[in-house]
């Protein structure tokens, strides 16, 4: 408890972002997480401390930033900026952003690996294994699958080098116990049976913590050879932010640590729930309290990646369609424990459900009607019935179901479990019929009380928001004329003051155009795709793939039959194509490079057997192979055509 605020202290931590490059909006989803659980502990009382912030280390960096032809910390504060600005864009709460880069951060580093050596748990030798660079991982030969990383499933590559190590194996027995009697440190369940079934119980191999093949890390001061490798450096974080020292912490360190929760991938739960808790067991201090892993956000079944075309950034997304959508989106469409599928097609369809039509809608016709009938002044509710009970039972058990998700981490359950009271009360508005009301002048109390019932149902809704959509949740407040938004508000129904004048209602959302949204996002694409190219290939070569996977692209022989301009769209042209048994049609974004008539006749390659997609509302049933050059004014074109073999023939 603090004693100077009389709250009790709540540490919540994002894992910190690696800065190779711009975060894609399934990262985000992370920080959204994290940020929701931060201000529903805020409103219950706590005193939060929430921590996000920027990994920056490392040989990949030093890759990248040689490709730019700028100096290591010069890249990296280019793309810590653009994380910190995507955090910021999101409307996120946090209260620090550390970056390892931070001067006090690298020298409590150095005092920690320092500690370390002199007791003996760290330890020099020389490391002889299989290293993945994007990954920054070391493997021995049983670890890979199908002879490549087991993380990233690129190529891995022999290495050889002087290194420290830090002695897992010492701690191994102490931390199998720890996590056997604290159920609650590893969540959820299938996490902590993953790690210590797979990696702990099987034995741990000490961990290499220092490397000598790059220079872009933190030196370790008594050997200036060696930088200290990602382990120790990114995972102290967490406590060099709090004025943690070796030889005397902080009282900010004493109040907030251990951590309530680190909120992390499943990817990198080994990492914080293997080496972060010996490295603390290590240094005598207390582990944090629970590690959420949670799934990923795909692009239909596969994870996103630009370089795949399946990518688009939360910034330009909420140009697009808002900050408190893209936050309702990605809390909404992400499961608890299974990965969670995006898509276009899921973003349109859940803003205008959702959104404009149950959330947006219900707020809208409540206060336009309480302005008709009673000129915008609340109405003391004088005149119940039983129905109203129920209404007001839903709205006291709202508030319970929503803290035991959240509580358990649920967070797509506790935001749906909200969007299922203004459900609840758009049916309290067809059972009731106000407007019936309205034409019996002998049932105006009545009217008046079902008016009051559903505003106080809708100041639950807000208040209830404020961790998903804090926008909203003023927006819908400031219509209310309503200051009372405080969480104690919600122990007992009827807080709204009657007589209260309402404001004017405002739409809250207003319905998406999908196939203008469409052509927006189409172009957006284009553009990250044309962007990752170049950071790709510094990363890796291009993939082999087996030829199994290449025998399920089915190119065919196709005759162009006709072609013309979509009406609503300067980039696609709508193609009929005959493939040898019938004719299809293909919408393709090629408008800027040919005229409708310049393919007519041509016979062209196209794959047959991609999934029917809408553009625009044309279905297209393919896609048209082309070469292409060059970006931006320098961008040439030119679709793939074929002589000599007849329409419906196999590319093979």
């Amino acid at each position: 408890m603090c004693e100077k605020c009389n709250k009790k202290p709540y540490y919540i931590t994002t894992a910190i972002a690696y800065t190779s490059r711009k975060p894609h909006i399934g990262n985000s989803y992370e920080i959204v997480l994290t940020d929701a659980i931060a201000r529903y502990k805020r409103m219950q009382g706590y005193d939060v401390f929430f921590q996000t912030g920027t990994d920056e280390h490392g040989q990949k960096i030093e890759m990248y930033a040689q490709s730019e032809g700028c100096s290591p910390k010069e890249y990296v504060d280019k793309i810590s900026g653009e994380i910190r600005d995507i955090c910021d864009v999101l409307n996120t709460s946090y209260d620090y952003f550390i970056r390892t880069t931070d001067p006090q951060h690298e020298k409590t580093v150095q005092k920690i690996f320092k500690k370390l050596y002199e007791q003996g748990d760290i330890y020099k030798g020389s490391y002889e294994g299989l290293y993945c660079t994007p990954c920054e991982s070391f493997w021995t030969e049983t670890q890979l699958v199908d002879g490549k990383c087991p993380d990233c499933g690129r190529e891995v590559k022999p290495t050889k080098e002087e290194a420290y190590f830090l002695r897992l194996s010492k701690y191994q027995k102490q931390l199998e116990e720890y996590i056997e009697s604290h159920p609650d440190f590893i969540y959820p369940e299938s996490r902590k049976k993953e790690m210590l079934n797979n990696f702990i119980k099987p034995g741990l191999q000490d961990l290499c913590v220092s490397r000598t093949s790059f220079k872009w890390g933190i030196p370790v001061d008594f050997d200036p050879n060696h930088v200290v490798y990602v382990w120790i450096d990114a995972l102290s974080n967490y406590i060099t932010s709090l004025g943690y020292d070796p030889d005397g912490s902080s009282e900010k360190y004493k109040k907030y640590w251990p951590a309530d929760a680190h909120i992390v991938g499943k990817d990198i739960v080994r990492f914080h729930t293997i080496y972060w808790p010996i490295m603390l067991m290590a240094l005598g201090q207390p582990l944090p309290k629970q590690v959420f892993g949670h799934p990923w956000l795909l692009f239909g079944e596969d994870k996103m990646s630009k370089s795949r075309g399946n990518v688009i950034y939360a910034d330009e997304l909420v140009k697009l369609i808002g900050v408190d959508a893209v936050r309702y989106y990605l809390l909404s469409e992400m499961p608890f424990g299974n990965d969670g599928s995006a898509s276009y097609e899921t973003i349109i369809e859940r803003f205008n459900s959702d959104l404009a039509n149950t959330l947006g809608n219900l707020v809208n016709r409540t206060i336009a009607m309480n302005n008709k009938y009673f000129d915008g002044i609340v109405q003391a509710p004088t005149c119940p019935e039983p129905l109203d009970d129920e209404l007001k039972q839903f709205c006291l058990d709202t508030v319970k179901k929503v803290d035991d998700c959240i509580t358990s981490f649920h967070i797509s359950d506790a935001l749906e479990t909200v969007m299922s009271l203004a459900k609840r009360c758009n049916k309290y508005i067809d059972e009731t019929a106000p407007w019936v009301l309205a034409k019996d002048e002998a049932k105006r109390e009545r009217l008046g009380t079902v008016l009051y019932d559903l505003l106080e149902a809708i100041r639950y809704v807000a208040v209830l928001l404020l961790p998903f959509m804090p926008d909203t949740h003023t927006n819908i407040l400031s219509q209310l004329n309503c200051d009372i938004a405080d969480y104690d508000s919600l122990a007992e129904f009827g807080k709204t003051v009657a007589g209260t004048k309402l404001g004017e209602p405002v739409p809250l959302f207003v319905r998406i155009d999908p196939e203008k949204l469409y052509e927006e996002i189409v172009e957006m694409q284009r553009a990250n795709a044309a962007e990752e190219k170049a950071i790709e290939e510094i990363e890796e070569e291009i993939p082999e793939i087996p030829i199994d996977d290449f025998a399920k692209c089915d190119i065919r022989v196709g005759e162009v039959k006709a072609c013309e301009k979509i009406k609503k769209s300067k980039k696609l042209l709508k193609f009929n194509i005959f493939d040898g048994s019938g004719e299809r049609t293909i919408v393709s974004g090629i408008a800027k490079f040919y005229q409708p008539e310049d393919l007519v006749g041509k016979k062209i390659l196209f794959v047959s057997n991609l999934k029917p997609v809408k553009l625009c509302g044309v279905e297209s049933r393919g896609m048209i192979l082309s070469a292409v050059e060059g970006e931006g004014d320098d961008e040439r074109l030119q679709v793939l055509t074929i002589e000599g073999m007849p329409a419906g023939s196999k590319i093979c």
